[in-house]
């Protein structure tokens, strides 16, 4: 079964380098952005629409911006980069893949209207003030914790491969002495998944229970350095919607943004998943499975640290 799964794969793989390097993406983005202004404009005439009360206003408001949200995570983003990479470098679940892409997403909304009202409402701060602080500060945090992601990836890697290659001496060691007799006397040490035997308590946690924290641990950090830069049309929707006295609006508006958005980097994420299990399924029977995952992991880290790092350069 796996044999036949190398050929589709390699294929959508030599596919993507192909559209990548024609400058598909670029026009991709164009588009994108294109789209974006468009909805920018549908925005501003739905504000317009609300404010005057008209009982379709609203609904039709909030379609737009989950649009805009669609079309702004397609464009020009690290959301989707840090998900899909992600995705691609490490064993997540599948559930909780989709849970980061959501509430990542979800928190971009919510640091959007903290930034607005306590900027406005606290600081007194402007709309060129709230966007400058989102691209001069909150934007290299995000970029940052993003990197530091991408890293940590690439050091997991690195550190896989060195625990085979020790594995392979070790081995190769215990092949020279197999002619020697060892006897070894197997007993109970008594303990039962982490518990003592003789105190009935357990002494530390699980493997399996680390593993867990370190995944959520990666997973927090994941949605924070997602989180942390909002979307500029969400601040858009959120000071508007405020100075025309309909701030509750503006809040849906933003959440709507923030699900689309979602819908795109869920997307990325269930891509990513199927992707690394092709993989997996294709070279599963070959001398490469031992080393495919933390290739995976290392080349996935060095996407993320790469694109961040640029990021966070420009940003600077």
């Amino acid at each position: 079964m796996s044999k036949y799964l190398i050929v589709p794969v390699a294929i959508a793989c030599g596919l993507l380098l192909w559209f990548w390097g024609s400058g598909g993406f670029d026009h991709l983005a164009a588009w994108a952005a294109g789209e974006q202004r468009e909805f920018q404009n549908q925005i501003a005439r739905s504000l317009r629409a609300a404010r005057a009360e008209k009982p379709e206003a609203v609904a039709t408001l909030l379609t737009v911006c989950f649009a805009y949200g669609f079309f702004h995570a397609i464009g020009p983003g690290h959301g989707k980069v840090l998900i899909g990479g992600y995705g691609l470098g490490r064993r997540v679940a599948f559930w909780r893949l989709s849970a980061i892409s959501v509430l990542s997403s979800l928190g971009q909304a919510v640091t959007a209207v903290i930034l607005v009202y306590a900027g406005v409402l606290v600081f007194q701060m402007s709309r060129e003030s709230l966007v400058g602080t989102t691209e001069q500060v909150m934007a290299p945090i995000s970029y940052g914790a993003i990197a530091a992601i991408g890293l940590w990836l690439i050091f997991r890697a690195l550190r896989s491969f060195a625990r085979q290659h020790k594995a392979r001496v070790a081995a190769a060691h215990d092949a020279h002495h197999h002619d020697h007799d060892h006897h070894h006397d197997h007993h109970d040490h008594g303990y039962d998944h982490g518990v003592c035997s003789d105190c009935g308590h357990r002494h530390g946690p699980t493997a399996e229970e680390v593993a867990q924290v370190g995944s959520l641990r990666e997973a927090l950090i994941l949605i924070a350095g997602i989180a942390a830069r909002p979307c500029t049309g969400a601040l858009f929707v959120l000071i508007l919607t405020w100075q025309m006295g309909i701030a509750m609006v503006g809040i849906a508006g933003a959440f709507a943004m923030a699900l689309g958005t979602a819908t795109v980097t869920t997307l990325v994420g269930w891509t990513s998943f199927g992707l690394r299990g092709g993989l997996r399924t294709s070279v599963s029977a070959t001398r490469f499975a031992s080393v495919l995952a933390p290739t995976i992991e290392l080349m996935a880290g060095l996407m993320i640290a790469v694109v961040a790092s640029g990021l966070l350069l420009r940003a600077l």
